[in-house]
């Protein structure tokens, strides 16, 4: 709904997180609805404020009256952005697929100059913050392996940047977890989804990639693929900016067919274990706070992760979705937010260091950064979690090894009778 339908109640403004913490930032209700109305048509922005919002959604989440108070806030970021001289820090993150594209291909390099003093002062000159460190890289990313796996469902998997760049390993095992539950997986060819550039004001970027990233899913769609991702930042991008602020071309039919990787997962496992009469995927022994990422809260599919964890024995969790942990993407890792996203990391933290668990994890690769970072603990995503019960557990695809299979046909090889 449109601006005209607030109410002013300030329910947003209760769940802003970066209103509580920084004073600049006067609060959703005044940065969108109420400014919008005074934002005419012709005159320039000069509301400079409203780039302090860290788009993480919790206002529009929590609007009872269905009012777009994040879109609204974005549209007013990419007026100001058109109309006064964005610093170089919003250029740099806006690139970001192509900054990491470069970083993955000079791994070794990379990240032995990331974590030095020297490196650090640098970037701090560019206008990026030395803390959480920068995430390493890895040469060996996804779109550097296998186009397509397994047999089954059709699934085009779209792993977004930090799972092709940084973390391939995680992408691994989504993909393995995937096929293990019937499914073939296409790994495409694919772009940033272009949220990292629409925060940062560059929508003729974001919509240049969204248009690849549109064009290229809409023939796999056709063809009879689901589309499943892993970050929630990129589902809501596919799902919501496509069909909407980017306005893609054939984006609603991809958006209805695109699905979080648990939200897809679940009924397979569910009808795996029914089938073969069991009610656990594995066990894991750990005790997790698991935060839920904002972004995961604005798509509005529940919390399917939290559905996985209930079929691993040994495993006890703590849902924890009442914070945001304030890096939110690439907005924590700019000097001007540095604060910010710090106190709001330390309140996260908190809340996670309370729960006595031994673990954090969280959908969103910038959530565990930053959680890992504040709270001091190893930080890790449901995939691996998940991954490690399956492949422990009754459901594993225990392959026997060529001597296993020839001693099954002829016993006596391994000296008994046939």
């Amino acid at each position: 709904m449109s601006f005209e339908h607030c109410m002013r109640c300030t329910v947003c403004v209760e769940n802003c997180p970066v209103a509580k913490v920084e004073p600049r930032f006067p609060g959703p209700k005044q940065a969108g609805p109420d400014a919008q109305r005074f934002r005419l048509d012709g005159e320039k922005s000069v509301d400079a404020w409203v780039n302090y919002c860290s788009h993480c959604m919790r206002c529009q989440v929590a609007c009872p009256y269905g009012v777009e108070v994040a879109d609204i806030i974005l549209k007013a970021r990419l007026k100001y952005s058109k109309e006064h001289f964005s610093p170089l820090s919003s250029h740099l993150f806006a690139n970001a697929y192509h900054l990491s594209k470069m970083g993955s291909l000079a791994a070794p390099v990379m990240n032995r100059i990331t974590p030095l003093p020297v490196f650090k002062q640098a970037m701090g000159l560019l206008g990026v913050s030395d803390v959480p460190d920068l995430p390493e890289f890895r040469f060996l990313s996804l779109e550097r392996t296998r186009r397509s796996k397994g047999r089954g469902r059709r699934v085009v998997f779209f792993h977004g940047c930090h799972l092709n760049f940084n973390r391939p390993d995680i992408g691994r095992k989504a993909i393995d977890l995937l096929v293990a539950f019937g499914c073939r997986v296409a790994i495409p060819r694919q772009q940033c989804c272009g949220l990292p550039a629409l925060g940062n004001g560059d929508l003729e970027m974001a919509r240049k990639f969204a248009l690849k990233n549109a064009s290229m899913l809409t023939r796999y769609v056709n063809r009879g693929f689901d589309v499943v991702y892993s970050c929630p930042s990129c589902g809501l991008t596919l799902t919501r900016e496509y069909p909407g602020i980017l306005d893609v071309p054939g984006a609603r039919k991809v958006a209805e067919n695109t699905y979080h990787i648990f939200e897809y997962l679940l009924p397979l496992v569910q009808d795996r274990l029914d089938a073969k009469g069991l009610r656990s995927i594995g066990r894991v022994e750990a005790s997790i706070a698991y935060h839920v990422p904002c972004h995961l809260r604005a798509l509005g599919i529940g919390y399917p992760s939290v559905g996985l964890f209930e079929m691993i024995d040994g495993l006890s969790f703590t849902v924890l979705d009442n914070d945001c942990c304030g890096l939110s993407g690439t907005y924590g890792f700019k000097k001007r937010n540095r604060e910010t996203a710090a106190k709001l990391g330390a309140i996260a933290a908190g809340a996670v260091r309370e729960t006595g668990c031994e673990l954090v994890v969280s959908d969103c690769g910038a959530c565990r950064i930053q959680l890992g970072h504040y709270a001091a603990m190893p930080a890790m995503d449901p995939i691996e979690i998940v991954a490690d019960a399956v492949s422990s557990g009754p459901l594993a695809n225990k392959r026997r090894t060529l001597a296993e299979r020839v001693a099954s046909l002829f016993p006596s090889i391994k000296g008994g009778t046939p």
